[in-house]
């Protein structure tokens, strides 16, 4: 027979391994830089691991966007890798501006990622 502890224990560590939802809201940029074709035309593009969750609309000349966009992911886990790519939308090809890579924690939370080419990605995220 089986004791009510390690059913206890059994249930922890399947509450542990459980996939939740990733909820990525509020996404802005400040002090994007300037190229020779004038303000940044910023968008985001949005990873959690290896799957590729979509990417934000352009916003053009503007060195301090805000995306209206909210990604949602149902088969995230605690500590997977967060990655969102910066890029300024050019003619020929885009410009990549910085990357921000987080482990996701339970929880909602407010970060500040600078970039390196120049400015700042600012965003929040659930887990749970």
């Amino acid at each position: 027979m089986v004791s009510k502890l390690h059913v206890v224990l059994l249930v922890l560590c399947a509450l542990s391994l459980a996939q939740a939802q990733l909820r990525l809201f509020d996404l802005r940029a400040s002090k994007l830089p300037s190229n020779l074709f004038g303000t940044a035309d910023g968008y985001v593009k949005v990873f959690c691991g290896e799957t590729s969750l979509g990417k934000t609309a352009v916003r053009k000349d503007t060195a301090n966007p805000w995306w209206e966009e909210e990604f949602n992911y149902f088969h995230a886990l605690e500590n997977d890798e967060m990655k969102l790519e910066v890029y300024d939308n050019d003619l020929l090809f885009d410009d990549q501006l910085g990357v921000c890579q987080r482990q996701l924690q339970p929880g909602t939370h407010q970060h500040d990622c600078f970039l390196k080419k120049g400015g700042t990605l600012h965003y929040s995220y659930t887990l749970g």
